[in-house]
């Protein structure tokens, strides 16, 4: 036996199945079996993590989860890209944007807002979170705003050169962390305090992490290609509701980022913010560190354009959240004020992203 719930071995096969039979489908039927399929292929790929992430230890299994968000992800925007609708040159930059506001804001604000409520005081570790608040900040700013100021080419996007730049610049820090975070000073990222049954449970056999390994793949495929299929309907449902095109790309980094936001959820109540910061603050560097580069090879590869450059509105929003930020997690220690002021900026960007 693998030591794994049924659902969790059925669900990436069955996942594969609705990509097979999607193309045969009529469309309203297709608008329904695609979409709970896909929600269903991004939680069970999530849930694999977690188990490898069991097996494997922290900060090792924040990092894991991160990295399969990540994927996810990027799958949905390179697919979205591929299909050449209505502002694909945009939508690395305005998921990339949604996905640090929704962590910053709304994952954050959540974890803070609920795991004080739980437990007053909420610890954590300044020497772990300040490394990633500072990656964070950098490539934020090197990623979204500055293509807005460059002159070498028009418009809000970098030269190819600058691009590339870019690109090599996102994966040689992301890599630096990911260095600090699991060699080099693992200990400041480990929970402060805290205790819960989890912690304590016994970790996966070899059989279960090896077959949470493949399904988690065989889950990624089945999200690549179900992305691909919905794509043309995000979009469409997007336009029918007369609503920015930018609000594709909150669709995109709300989906894909609801699982783990469960998860850092969890984690706080349980008294382990380190653990949710990790997870949360984690997602969103991968998101920009490993996203970015890959949108800029098959950019330059296709010759397709793409605009990173932030309007103004979004920047003010960015630098008022990165800001906010700084002050929460600079002194290790948060209640429910932070918890709430994450969440009032949270709702601001999703109204100011459907009403601009």
């Amino acid at each position: 036996m693998l030591d794994l719930p049924v659902w969790s071995v059925v669900v990436p096969v069955a996942a594969l199945l609705a990509l097979v039979i999607a193309s045969a489908l009529p469309r309203p039927v297709l608008l329904t079996l695609v979409p709970a399929a896909l929600i269903a292929a991004v939680l069970v790929a999530v849930y694999h993590a977690e188990v490898i992430a069991h097996a494997v230890g922290e900060p090792f299994g924040t990092l894991i989860l991160a990295l399969a968000v990540t994927v996810i992800e990027t799958a949905l925007i390179v697919s979205m890209m591929l299909s050449g609708g209505a502002g694909a040159a945009a939508l690395a930059r305005d998921t990339v944007y949604a996905a640090v506001m929704i962590v910053f804001n709304g994952v954050v604000g959540c974890c803070l807002l609920l795991g004080a409520m739980r437990h007053r005081v909420l610890l954590f570790r300044v020497d772990g979170t300040n490394p990633i608040l500072s990656v964070l900040i950098a490539l934020s700013v090197l990623i979204l705003v500055l293509p807005t100021f460059t002159t070498t080419t028009p418009g809000p996007s970098f030269s190819p050169a600058q691009l590339v730049f870019a690109g090599v610049m996102s994966l040689v820090l992301y890599g630096l962390f990911v260095f600090v975070q699991t060699v080099r000073h693992r200990d400041y990222f480990l929970p402060v305090g805290g205790d819960d049954e989890e912690q304590h449970a016994a970790p996966p056999t070899g059989r279960a992490t090896l077959a949470a390994l493949v399904l988690l793949l065989v889950s990624l495929v089945g999200v690549v290609g179900l992305a691909k299929k919905l794509a043309p309907t995000i979009e469409a449902g997007v336009a029918a509701v007369s609503a920015p095109i930018a609000v594709v790309g909150v669709v995109i980094a709300l989906l894909v980022l609801l699982p783990e936001t469960v998860a850092a959820v969890r984690a706080a109540t349980r008294n382990r913010m380190q653990t949710s910061i990790n997870l949360a603050l984690g997602s969103g560097l991968a998101t920009i560190g490993l996203t970015i580069p890959t949108v800029t090879v098959i950019s330059l590869a296709l010759h397709t354009p793409l605009e990173l450059g932030l309007p103004a509105k979004e920047m003010v929003l960015l630098a008022l959240t990165l800001l906010v930020s700084t002050v929460t997690l600079a002194t290790g220690r948060a209640t429910m004020l932070q918890g709430s002021v994450h969440l009032v900026l949270f709702a601001v960007f999703l109204f100011l992203s459907v009403i601009p």
